[in-house]
C-alpha cells in the first residue's frame, strides 16, 4: 500500500475524511491531535480577530456563514 500526504482546508476536513472512508481501497490512519501550543495559538488568533472586528477593522460575518462553517 502506498501513502500520500494531503493538505485539506480545516473547515472541509471532516467532509473529506467521511468521503474517503467510503472507498474500500483507502485506509485512514489516526489523525494527529493538535498540540497544546497549536490550540493556544489558534485561540489567540481568534481573540485578535474578534478584537479587530469589534474595532471595525475587519468585516463582520453573517451568522449564517458562521454556522455553515461549523
Amino acid at each position: 500500500m502506498k501513502q500520500i500526504i494531503l493538505n485539506v482546508a480545516e473547515n472541509k476536513l471532516a467532509f473529506f475524511i467521511d468521503l474517503i472512508k467510503n472507498f474500500d481501497f483507502v485506509k485512514v490512519e489516526k489523525q494527529a491531535e493538535p498540540s497544546n501550543a497549536e490550540i493556544l495559538q489558534s485561540i489567540e488568533k481568534g481573540l485578535k480577530q474578534a478584537e479587530l472586528i469589534r474595532k471595525g477593522k475587519l468585516p463582520k460575518r453573517k451568522i449564517e456563514d458562521l454556522l455553515r462553517d461549523l
